[in-house]
């Protein structure tokens, strides 16, 4: 039962790839597609009267936007959504396999954290369309979940002691919510960096951007995710010492991984404060909200498998 399910989930992740491959591509044409020209403009005639005399004059207009956007980006989000349940479905199957939670190594996070990141990208239109970043987020998904199947893969197998505690449940969970705001607040920064560079005129070529919004939104939009990823990721930080005093009796002890976690939850804690200090607006936030993330795949992938600590759980 257990090789079924986990035959399974590894078919739902393959399927789910799939589906984020066509929508990569049809978010990356509405990219394409915002390069393209300005719409027409329409000449209408409107006849009016003065007195005894009727006049026609010809009114130019822009012709009407289509707010939803072209067929195709409707497309990509529907596809998004497919994939993300597909997705889900993945890891629901991996951890009824594992009977516990879908994120005791590398491979099982990489799936449920990237699940989560779609999740929080698809929950976050409700609020802002922010669909222009579709392709930053689908595609970082579909590199992260491809070296995920490729190279950390291991098979289902039992917690190590450490790992069997409700904490792995809160701690792990909350971790991933706050990578996946990290991300999409990483991926507004990008587009805010060219943004800003076209205002300056070196970044002619990206047409595209004159109908994103401009740089000044652009930083406020990832300020706003990027905070809520930092109170995830200060409960994060809390929940591991509070675990750590449950698993081997104190509560820091400057292991690799903890020290990582607090350098993040630092990097972050300068960019909400370098965002409250108008000198540090601008460009110079979106590349601390960029270097955070980047740190955070830094934890996650080159502190676990090349250094050595009480957190080595990649399962390799």
């Amino acid at each position: 039962m257990t090789e079924t399910l986990v035959s399974y989930s590894l078919v739902a992740v393959y399927s789910a790839m799939a589906i984020y491959v066509l929508a990569f591509v049809l978010f990356t044409l509405d990219l394409a597609r915002r390069s393209s020209p300005a719409p027409a403009r329409v000449e209408t005639s409107v006849e009016a009267s003065s007195g005894s005399t009727r006049l026609l004059e010809r009114v130019t207009t822009d012709a009407p936007a289509d707010t939803k956007g072209p067929r195709y980006l409707r497309a990509a989000v529907a596809l998004t959504v497919i994939g993300w349940v597909l997705h889900v479905a993945a890891a629901v199957l991996r951890g009824a396999a594992a009977g516990r939670v879908p994120w005791a190594n590398m491979f099982e996070f990489t799936l449920t954290a990237t699940a989560i990141i779609v999740g929080v990208f698809l929950a976050v239109q409700f609020w802002q369309d922010l669909r222009f970043v579709g392709a930053f987020v689908v595609g970082f998904v579909l590199i992260a979940l491809g070296v995920a199947t490729v190279n950390f893969y291991v098979d289902v197998v039992p917690l190590p002691p450490a790992l069997q505690s409700a904490w792995l449940v809160i701690h792990v969970f909350v971790a991933s919510l706050g990578t996946a705001f990290f991300a999409l607040g990483a991926a507004i920064s990008v587009v805010q960096l060219l943004q800003a560079r076209r205002a300056a005129g070196r970044a002619a070529g990206l047409r595209f951007l004159d109908t994103l919004p401009a740089a000044d939104k652009l930083e406020n939009l990832a300020y706003r995710v990027t905070v809520v990823g930092f109170v995830f990721w200060t409960f994060t930080l809390i929940a591991g010492a509070v675990w750590a005093e449950r698993a081997w009796g104190r509560y820091w002890g400057w292991d690799t991984k903890e020290v990582w976690t607090f350098i993040i939850w630092t990097i972050f804690a300068g960019y909400i404060h370098a965002r409250a200090t108008r000198g540090w607006r601008g460009s110079r936030s979106a590349w601390l909200a960029i270097i955070g993330f980047s740190a955070v795949v830094f934890n996650f992938t080159i502190v676990n498998l090349f250094f050595k600590g009480l957190h080595t759980y990649s399962g390799l």
